[in-house]
């Protein structure tokens, strides 16, 4: 039995797609824990590209289970939408895809609260993507959530719909001075969705640990990244759920010490998207370059990210908060052009050296960054597949990283193919 959990160990964006992807060939089961349809995993296949939203990875895997667990939030018609697109392009979901009853419902309300939200708090936005996500966890926590069971019992559904509609009609109005939402509208659009999804919905927390149970294999991905967790990440330009490892017990139903082994992703650099601090961020042409080599455009939103040099400080945070065994580094042959290439190992604070992040935002945007200096290697690594055949500079720099994240790298991708990656340990036997 193996219960492995992958999670982001920067600010989302690392490249979790391609190795759930990879790692989903040797799972029975692959498990989503955390957030909702406003994270996306990019998986390439031969010639084909798919953006997976809500659906696990490992949906692209012939036979592979896939749950989505309580701790997701689901907007329905986006996950029917992403369940449909899937088939059309010749990938069974049905029969394979199990969304958890207890999971939380993204309503039209959410979305726009969201969105009047942002509007309003001016220069102090999140960057949020405007999907609801945040809302939906807001009336999660205060106990007046919609879950997805709620949807095969219309009574109870409708009863909990028109007391929430009483009070955030309320708000649109008087405070958002924006459109209210209809009752039997919305009523009607949901209870629509009750029948096309009624077969994906079960109690998840039973089969993801039947599965355990029967010695099978199972993986479980996050969205977003370390840094981006509500309760550890750079608050408050940060997601509304969980996305460390925590978060994969919670948002499953699966106790801590059935998880065997926790591994990282990370980029070879620095990206995040959003408002928020980041320190190395580079706002020059390196910085560029790195956008248009890297692709660093958001999967969902289409946004660009913000890119920088690699920051050992944040990934540090990233290994002790989660309790990695092991990090697949994403994204190496974006640095193939680099005449040199710097490590933040460090920040500099007020006259001071910190080498572990502050827990003070105020602090951390005024840290200023320490440089290690490396040579490039300006050579092509796409596509590479043994470590051997990696330039030395190259290999000079991930033995940097390892050194300075305090953890092993298991695998080093080299572009965006399922089959460009170099494995270097099997992450399902590795034990931090």
């Amino acid at each position: 039995m193996s219960a492995l959990v992958v999670v982001g160990t920067q600010w989302g964006d690392e490249g979790k797609g391609k190795i759930v992807d990879l790692l989903s060939e040797r799972a029975d089961g692959v498990v989503r824990y955390q957030g909702g349809h406003n994270a996306g995993h990019t998986v390439v296949l031969g010639r084909e590209t798919f953006v997976l939203h809500l659906v696990p990875s490992g949906i692209l895997h012939p036979g592979k289970l896939c749950v989505i667990g309580n701790g997701v939030v689901v907007d329905p018609a986006a996950l029917l939408e992403e369940a449909g697109h899937l088939e059309k392009r010749g990938i069974s979901v049905r029969g394979r895809l199990h969304v958890s009853s207890n999971a939380h419902l993204i309503m039209p309300y959410h979305k726009a609260i969201e969105k009047e939200s942002e509007r309003l708090k001016g220069a102090r936005r999140i960057g949020t993507t405007g999907r609801g996500i945040g809302p939906a966890y807001v009336d999660k926590m205060a106990r007046i959530g919609i879950r997805v069971g709620d949807l095969l019992e219309p009574d109870l559904f409708r009863e909990k719909l028109m007391a929430n509609l009483t009070e955030m009609n309320y708000l649109l109005e008087q405070l958002y001075k924006v459109e209210r939402f209809d009752l039997e509208k919305v009523y009607r659009e949901y209870i629509g969705y009750a029948d096309a999804i009624r077969d994906y919905i079960a109690d998840t927390t039973l089969i993801v640990n039947h599965w355990i149970d029967e010695g099978k294999r199972v993986l479980f991905e996050g969205a977003q990244g370390t840094h981006l967790d509500v309760d550890h990440g750079t608050y408050p330009y940060v997601t509304s759920s969980n996305a460390t490892a925590g978060g994969a017990c919670t948002g499953t139903g699966v106790g801590p010490t059935r998880i065997t082994t926790v591994v990282g992703v990370v980029k070879a650099y620095t990206t995040r998207v959003g408002s928020g601090p980041f320190p190395s961020e580079l706002k020059d042409d390196v910085g560029v370059q790195l956008q248009e080599r890297g692709h660093e455009f958001g999967a969902t939103t289409g946004r660009p990210r913000r890119c920088g040099w690699f920051d050992a400080v944040l990934v540090r945070f990233a290994v002790r908060v989660n309790g990695l065994a092991g990090v697949a580094v994403t994204k190496l042959d974006v640095l193939d052009a680099c005449d040199e290439i710097k490590i933040c190992i460090g920040y500099r604070y007020l006259g001071t050296t910190l080498n572990e992040m502050p827990s003070s935002l105020t602090a951390l945007e005024a840290c200023e960054p320490i440089y290690e200096t490396m040579a490039g290697w300006r050579c092509s690594t796409t596509g590479m597949k043994s470590y051997d055949q990696l330039p030395i500079h190259a290999k000079a720099y991930l033995s940097r990283l390892e050194e300075l994240m305090g953890c092993r790298i298991f695998l080093v991708s080299t572009g965006t193919r399922r089959e460009e990656a170099i494995v270097l340990d099997d992450p399902y036997t590795l034990r931090g």
